[in-house]
């Protein structure tokens, strides 16, 4: 144990004078009770810690004690429907222990020592094995198995294995024979460095959606398995709201879930919404596939900034396995505040707004830790990150927000008016957009229709005229408009309000499958097209009005079952008879 002492406290910084053994990004225990924290910076007279707990009660000349290990986290079995704080203590446990509040220096191991998991050997003796290798296998939900895998720095040489069996996390279940020649006993777990990504073999091309359900995502708006998309918007329009049901509904295998910086009200509520949620792919608790990290905003504000980093790992570990994983944080607005705050204690340079030089190099850091990849074992996995953004005021410009912009390829802009509406979920289709649209286009043409993007680029403009068009209704009135004009109002709201509006408490309208979304373009755009037939002849929109076809396609999102989608081909043929009709 080193003999360092505390010289200068700071808020959530500590100082020691003089030269030290620490080495940059160590964790230690700071004070007589013993507080995590880590070293941020090193001089040669001054070493800077950052402490992840409050330090309200430290004084100078308390011990600070070195562990020579960077920041890290415990990856193994018992991941899975467990919630931590920033720092991966588990809060049930902490519960237990000290009630409603973090007891100061409370050091948990991240899982259940004493469960037993059904583990099943994959190596014998003498395999030659190496980083990201498969040797054990346990059902760690009833949902999803868990693959202990081979730390990635190792290789070697299996010279002992254990008979299948029950065992803890911490049982010795094989020996490996190191390349260097020391013995290592694989047990059911492995630690990793939070601010280290971990390796890959491969980086290939995101050719997948992530499929949510939600149309003017899936639709207009798409995310790639792998890809990075933000979700800004100001108070009250959704942001958790879009990630909740994004949460529960997208097809990827894991959810890791991370409250950075949020009330401890929206917090509880997410914990108690996730343990009752029943996870429609399987039929059992969302938890059993969800990770959730809640570090609150009245929390120590240095753990908010290493709660990021923690989720990304656990994101990480479940991709090495071959799952894809979508990762939510909620939000990273918080996260860059802990870092202005943290930044203000070391006396930096200010940046734009007070936050430091280096926010945009951390927030790429972060963000470029998505991907679809080949692991280092042969399978592909995905990490998808969707980070909420909440912007002052809903001022888009400041620096956050355009930083993100800057390293997502995926922009779903949250409108407070279409919040305020109850128009859900409140994307702006204005002023969001996705640059997946040309890596997804085949998948879409090949997977669903031939006609999928060339409905959803007619959807797009007709949206995109009906805006320009209502500049001049603004202006001068509806009335002055000629009726092919008008028509293109009418279907747009048709569009707003009967295909990108949803409703997520409905049976049928809160998940809607790809098909179903493509036939209710297809059925829109096919009014559409009859009635510019109609208007060319030049009969008054007034006479199509009548007909109530707009007003029961609005009504078709409800009126349509998921699994009865041959309604949509009889309101078809409802429309050729009426157009046929009136054309007579």
């Amino acid at each position: 144990m080193s003999e360092n002492k505390i010289y200068g406290i700071n808020g959530p910084v500590v100082t020691i004078q003089g030269e030290t053994d620490l080495s940059m990004l160590e964790t230690v225990f700071v004070g007589n009770s013993r507080l995590i924290g880590e070293v941020i910076g090193l001089k040669k007279d001054l070493t800077t810690i950052q402490v992840y707990e409050e330090t309200t009660g430290l004084t100078v000349g308390e011990p600070i004690y070195s562990t020579g290990a960077p920041m890290q986290v415990t990856l193994g079995p018992g991941l899975l429907g467990n919630i931590f704080d920033g720092i991966q203590r588990p809060l049930p446990a902490i519960e237990k222990q000290f009630g409603a509040f973090i007891g100061r220096g409370a050091q948990f191991f991240a899982l259940d020592t004493e469960k037993k998991y059904d583990v099943t050997l994959c190596v014998k003796v003498g395999d030659r094995v190496s980083g990201g290798d498969v040797y054990a296998t346990c059902p760690e939900t009833s949902a999803i198995t868990h693959k202990v895998m081979i730390p990635p720095d190792k290789s070697g040489t299996i010279t002992e294995v254990r008979e299948n069996g029950q065992y803890t996390v911490n049982d010795t279940v094989a020996v490996l024979k190191t390349d260097a020649g020391e013995e290592l006993g694989l047990t059911l777990v492995q630690h990793w460095a939070i601010r280290t990504p971990r390796p890959i073999k491969n980086r290939l091309p995101a050719t997948k959606p992530l499929i949510t359900g939600q149309r003017v995502i899936d639709t207009v708006f798409p995310i790639a398995k792998g890809g990075a998309a933000a979700i800004p918007g100001g108070f009250g329009t959704g942001k958790t709201m879009t990630q909740h049901q994004l949460a529960k509904w997208c097809d990827a295998d894991i959810i890791i879930y991370v409250g950075c910086g949020e009330r401890g009200n929206e917090m509880t509520q997410v914990l108690q919404e996730f343990s009752e949620l029943v996870d429609p792919r399987t039929g059992k608790p969302l938890l059993e596939r969800t990770v959730l990290i809640a570090n609150t905003s009245n929390m120590p504000v240095a753990a908010r900034e290493a709660s990021i980093y923690t989720g990304i790992t656990l994101a990480e570990y479940y991709r090495d396995m071959g799952y894809h994983t979508a990762l939510m944080a909620d939000s990273t607005s918080r996260w860059a505040e802990a870092l202005r705050e943290i930044s203000g204690r070391l006396e930096e340079m200010p940046a734009d707004e007070g936050f430091p030089a280096y926010l945009p190099s951390r927030l790429s850091e972060f963000y470029e830790r998505s991907g679809y990849v080949e692991n280092l074992n042969g399978t592909d996995g995905s990490v998808t990150l969707i980070g909420a953004v909440s912007p002052q005021g809903s001022d888009f410009s400041e620096p956050v927000t355009q930083n993100t912009k800057r390293f997502t390829r995926c922009f779903w802009a949250l409108d407070k008016s279409l919040a305020y509406a109850r128009h859900y979920p409140a994307i702006n289709w204005n002023l969001s957009y996705s640059e997946y649209i040309g890596d997804l286009s085949n998948w879409y043409r090949d997977s669903v229709s031939p006609d999928f993007m060339k409905y959803r680029d007619e959807l797009c403009a007709l949206l995109s005229e009906e805006n320009s068009l209502m500049e001049i209704v603004k202006l001068i009135g509806a009335d002055v408009l000629p009726d092919d004009q008008k028509l293109i109002i009418e279907i747009a709201r048709v569009i707003r309000v009967g295909f990108l509006q949803q409703n997520a408490f409905h049976a049928d309208d809160t998940f809607v499958p790809l098909e179903k979304q493509f036939k209710m373009m297809h059925v829109i755009l096919h009014l559409y097209h009859r009635s510019k037939e109609v208007i060319a002849r030049q009969i008054p929109i007034s006479k199509l009005l009548a007909t109530g076809l707009f007003d029961k396609l609005i009504k078709m999102k409800y009126d349509v079952p998921n699994n009865n989608l041959d309604i949509l081909d009889a309101d078809l043929q409802e429309i050729d008879t009426v157009m046929d009709g009136i054309l007579r």
